[in-house]
């Protein structure tokens, strides 16, 4: 179980801060007797160097988070790619963000390796180049986190999710509707 847990840290920690200011340096790790064996070759010690540590955290940093209004402008513009995450029928049940690709969540990775005429034939969508701006979204937030993380991973360099989702979408559409 120990490794394990020190597997998972040791490949979604250089993940999660790839994006932000963090240098990272191998060194080899100090043994003490909580220390899985394996876990012992190297280890990544991260130095961080900014501000405060709570801005590691996507709710408050607002270059990832993108509000209602940003989509709007971003969908008006055509400046970003728009990919929803969820799967194919939870948007024939509750609706689409018009002018959003539809790539479900389990195949976000692997859909951004294809070439982009195969991403264009599968996905009815110009694939989003690696500096381009791609917001991710979903039906609460929660998935377009997800696969924000698998495209930084990527080395997508400019991400980020809309954490509304459609519920949030459907709610200011139907109010703006009505008035």
């Amino acid at each position: 179980m120990a490794l394990n847990v020190c597997a998972r840290l040791s490949r979604s920690i250089p993940r999660v801060l790839a994006s932000r200011n963090v240098i990272s340096v191998t060194r080899p790790l100090a043994v003490d007797s909580w220390t899985h064996p394996r876990c012992l070759k190297q280890t990544r010690v991260i130095r961080y160097e900014g501000g405060l540590l709570r801005h590691f955290s996507s709710s408050s940093n607002p270059s990832i988070d993108v509000s209602y209004e940003q989509l709007k402008k971003l969908l008006v513009t055509r400046s970003s790619v728009v990919i929803d995450v969820r799967e194919p029928w939870e948007l024939r049940e509750y609706g689409n963000i018009p002018g959003s690709i539809n790539v479900p969540l389990a195949q976000v990775n692997g859909s951004l390796q294809l070439s982009p005429e195969e991403f264009k034939e599968k996905y009815g969508g110009d694939m989003p180049s690696h500096s381009q701006n791609i917001v991710f979204t979903c039906l609460a937030g929660v998935r377009s986190k997800t696969a924000l993380d698998a495209a930084v991973s990527l080395g997508y360099t400019s991400v980020q999710h809309y954490p509304g989702g459609w519920k949030d979408w459907a709610e200011r559409e139907l109010i703006q509707t009505k008035e």
